[in-house]
């Protein structure tokens, strides 16, 4: 059975192009995202594995760590890492996992778990390797996103999603739809009138279970 939100990821070690350490080891006290892919030297994975380096100012901001994942080893790794930095136009200074043996991808539930991957592989060998995972400091997993091959992943929603939740952990409270940071929050059903008055201030009752509140500073 695959990983649910709140389960504790696997404190695996892994090999990446910036050496060996456990998982749990790199989270440490912060935030991470762990993103992975089908395979190197793919076109669509090019582009989005640049979008997260033309992002790390933004990571470092919210105190989270990012690390890829692939089926390829540490070498093609180190070179793909030319083409990601030609695309994004600046340093891909994140590591990558090199997954050959599957490890990873089976224990976040990214392959079937009998899965194998053929000598002289394509992307298509491997496709449903290809998710987001956001983990918390406490080493739970938070989000999980599963993408097609053909469609880019959305970065600016995984940050937008990253936000939320950062917001949702430090206040005790939800984000509505399309939420963006400085915009109102949802108080909790759980919550009595008495004690939202007392922790928010003055919220807005849309409906007896949705009130809104400005977001704490």
């Amino acid at each position: 059975m695959g990983l649910r939100i709140n389960d504790t990821i696997p404190d695996l070690n892994v090999e990446t192009d910036h050496g060996s350490f456990s998982l749990h080891e790199f989270v440490g006290d912060n935030w991470a995202i762990l993103f992975s892919h089908p395979k190197d030297f793919t076109p669509v994975c090019t582009t989005e594995f640049g979008a997260v380096a033309r992002l790390s100012e933004e990571w470092e901001k919210r105190g989270t760590k990012v690390i890829g994942v692939s089926v390829d080893g540490v070498e093609e790794h180190k070179q793909w890492k030319g083409d990601i930095e030609k695309v994004a136009g600046t340093e891909a200074g994140f590591p990558i996992i090199a997954d050959a043996g599957l490890e990873v991808s089976k224990a976040f539930d990214m392959l079937p778990a009998e899965a194998y991957l053929p000598d002289g592989r394509t992307p298509n060998d491997s496709a449903t390797v290809r998710a987001v995972f956001i983990i918390g400091p406490d080493k739970q997993l938070k989000l999980s996103m599963t993408y097609p091959m053909n469609v880019g992943r959305n970065f600016a929603e995984i940050l937008r999603a990253l936000d939320g939740l950062q917001t949702a952990a430090k206040n005790g409270v939800a984000t509505p739809a399309d939420w963006q940071v400085g915009e109102d929050v949802i108080i909790p059903p759980t919550v009595s009138d008495e004690d939202a008055k007392a922790k928010f201030g003055e919220f807005e009752a849309v409906l007896p279970y949705l009130r809104k509140t400005k977001a704490p500073s």
